[in-house]
């Protein structure tokens, strides 16, 4: 390494981070730093360095970071040449006053030719400034800059944190960079283990950091190695009892962001819970305890459990026995909930959901179930699905509710519905309805696996989506605290990848009228929801590699059915694989503005007499030619093959604005040829707006 660069090492030190944020605050920790080194011309973009993150600290090691900023040269512009001098060559009050701001003689400045002529300059060195100098306010802007919201204080300082910091590490090879932030000053020193080691260790080099703190303090600063070493550990411990271990994703990076010296346990509950349904089971491990699942081959629950400790215990059996009685007390609640939700029926819950309001505005729980089983009836008609089925799996979709299990285990809505649905007799397809109305719960989640619930889930998201898009409550910016993004996008997976081919328009008009908001009204409420969730498909569209071109050339035809709207992108995206396309699309947009811009009578009929030029003749038989074959295909939506044969106009086409003048001084002419141009660009809207692609 070169002695004008050394590696630069960054800590601070807090109380316990919130967990759910650590990697958030570390990545952006680690982004802000880089920016700032970057731009102070210390390091380059593409420098190697590595994030630690852990519940007391956070991190980054930078590998190259330079002593100071190279010099450089800095440049004034000062008055052109024409204005600095007079006839005679002497210097005018412009060049005069320049050179005074510069501190120099008018001799002394330089010529500097350009494009526009030429002007005086003043260049001079600048010296870099130091990393010392300059690290501090660039560590104080990324603390500023961190995704925190809601800071806060401690004592009676005025420094704000998301946690009361501690110490700061700042040092740049052996060297420390001196500094004040958050009401600490920088040193060497960082510090272990809570518990396992809480006193000062000193480091004498950068490098030294995350090795000592692993050998000496008791500290896996690495998030990603930590993780990795839990993973490899409760792999074990299951795999010993020839067991799985369900591992969930969130709960792994939680559990990650909890400790520091993680040590995976093994414990025990009793069988007797088993006859619990397992998903409750499961989030009372998961979301109270922070435990993982343990499961058997087939994917049953076993009487196990895996927890990751934050200490190497010199009892560990206690440890285990103290995690094992709260769990069974857990365990014990929910067996509870189950046995009394039990003893009552989803049908005599559903009247005490006038209770439950569902909105000030927008009435009762019991309104919406109401409204949803009517609209439920209504959809399942025109998919020809089971409207009895519908409306019952509607009318106890909610009322899970009010049951003990779900107030205790909310994230348990539907599941317990499905279960106590099927308890009291209810077919099976209406049981999984009630589950599979919150599907998908998220991207990328799995959809409705039955007629009943693809119904039921449509209509609870369009109904959710009506009420709150009537009261005015539309998301903007980051808030959307009723989730109407991810409902539509639900609506619109369901249809698009079910292929159900609904007419959302009337959908949207059979949802709003459960709220009687009159016509004008409805009329706006529809056409608000309608553009939102059209809106909602360039993401969905974009994460599946489609191009903004693409989905703008679609989505300005506004096809009202999901599924037609993606057979028209499949078509465009096809398209734009040709080689005619780059033609053919910048002639459809030479079309629409030549139709803008002409003052003409829009329902001329093409009269073939007056067809007078080769060009236009070719392309006129060529377009009737075509005309009955595409319009065949346009019906069927079977839109990639239309577009493929409409892409064999462009001989013709080209020929046509090689070859004929548009606007002819003859008025026949003209409007004959803007008549053949708009049946020409009609044929290719008829899937999308091509003329979007240029």
């Amino acid at each position: 390494m070169s002695s004008q660069v050394k590696p630069l090492l960054i800590e601070l030190g807090t109380e316990e981070l919130p967990p759910k944020s650590l990697q958030q605050l570390s990545d952006a920790f680690g982004q802000h730093i880089l920016q700032g080194l970057s731009d102070a011309n210390l390091c380059p973009k593409d420098a190697r360095f590595r994030l630690f993150a852990s519940p007391r600290r956070l991190a980054i090691f930078v590998d190259e970071v330079a002593v100071r900023q190279a010099d450089s040269i800095v440049e004034r512009r000062g008055p052109a040449v024409n204005a600095a001098f007079d006839g005679d060559g002497n210097p005018t009050p412009a060049a005069s006053g320049f050179a005074r701001s510069c501190d120099v003689e008018v001799s002394e400045l330089e010529r500097m030719q350009t494009e526009k002529g030429e002007w005086l300059v003043f260049r001079s060195q600048q010296d870099g400034l130091s990393a010392s100098q300059l690290v501090p306010d660039i560590v104080d802007a990324a603390l500023r800059k961190l995704p925190i919201p809601k800071r806060m204080r401690w004592g009676d300082m005025d420094a704000e944190f998301v946690r009361p910091v501690h110490w700061l590490l700042m040092l740049h090879g052996k060297n420390i960079i001196e500094a004040s932030l958050l009401t600490l000053t920088s040193g060497r020193e960082t510090s272990g283990h809570r518990f396992h080691h809480p006193g000062i260790l000193s480091l004498a080099t950068a490098t030294d950091y995350e090795d000592m703190l692993q050998a000496n303090g008791y500290v896996m600063a690495n998030f990603k190695h930590r993780q990795a070493a839990i993973v490899e550990q409760i792999n074990k411990l299951a795999s010993d009892k020839g067991a799985k271990v369900l591992l969930d994703p969130d709960l792994l990076d939680e559990v990650t962001a909890l400790v520091e010296w993680p040590n995976a346990m093994l414990g025990h509950f009793d069988r007797e819970y088993l006859q619990v349904p397992q998903e409750a089971l499961i989030s009372a491990m998961q979301d109270h305890q922070k435990y993982f699942p343990v499961v058997d081959d087939k994917g049953r629950m076993m009487p196990l459990f895996i927890f990751v400790s934050n200490i190497e215990s010199v009892r560990p059996e206690s440890v285990v026995e103290g995690n094992e009685r709260v769990l069974n007390a857990r365990f014990s609640d929910a067996r509870f909930f189950w046995d009394t939700d039990r003893k009552q029926t989803l049908d005599s819950q559903v009247e005490r959901l006038k209770t439950v309001v569902f909105h000030n505005k927008l009435g009762s729980v019991y309104d919406r179930t109401i409204r949803v089983q009517a609209l439920a009836g209504q959809i399942a008609g025109l998919l020809g699905a089971d409207t009895g089925k519908a409306e019952r799996a509607a009318l106890l979709a909610k009322a899970d509710l009010l049951t003990g299990m779900v107030a205790e285990f909310p994230d348990l809505q539907g599941v317990m519905g499905r279960y106590y649905a099927l308890e009291q007799g209810e077919e099976h397809e209406i049981a999984e309805a009630i589950e599979q109305q919150y599907l998908p719960r998220f991207a990328g989640d799995s959809l409705p696996a039955t007629a009943t619930g693809q119904v039921l889930s449509i209509a609870d998201k369009l109904d959710t989506l009506c009420g709150i898009f009537s009261i005015g409550e539309i998301p903007s910016g980051d808030k959307d605290p009723f989730a109407l993004r991810r409902a539509a996008l639900g609506v619109l997976r369901i249809m698009i990848e079910l292929k159900l081919d609904f007419d959302l328009r009337q959908l949207l008009v059979l949802a709003v009228a459960g709220y009687e908001l009159g016509d004008e009204k409805s009329d706006e409420v529809v056409e608000l929801i309608f553009s939102f969730m059209l809106d909602r498909l360039q993401a969905y569209y974009l994460d599946k590699g489609y191009s903004k071109r693409q989905i703008s050339s679609v989505k300005h035809r506004r096809p009202t059915r999901p599924a037609d709207f993606n057979d028209r992108l499949l078509a465009v995206d096809a398209f734009a694989q040709l080689d005619a396309a780059p033609a053919l699309a910048a002639a459809n947009k030479r079309i629409q503005n030549i139709l803008r811009k002409a003052d003409w009578e829009e329902t001329t009929v093409i009269d073939p007499a007056l067809l007078t030029e080769k060009a236009e003749r070719a392309l006129y038989d060529q377009m009737i030619g075509l005309s009955a074959e595409v319009d065949a295909m346009f019906d069927q939506g079977d839109y990639t093959a239309a577009l493929s044969r409409l892409a064999s106009l462009r001989t013709v086409v080209d020929g046509f604005f090689d070859e004929v003048m548009v606007m002819d001084e003859d008025l026949a002419l003209r409007n004959n040829r803007l008549a053949l141009l708009q049946r020409l660009g009609e044929m290719f809207l008829r899937t999308a707006d091509l003329s979007q692609l240029q």
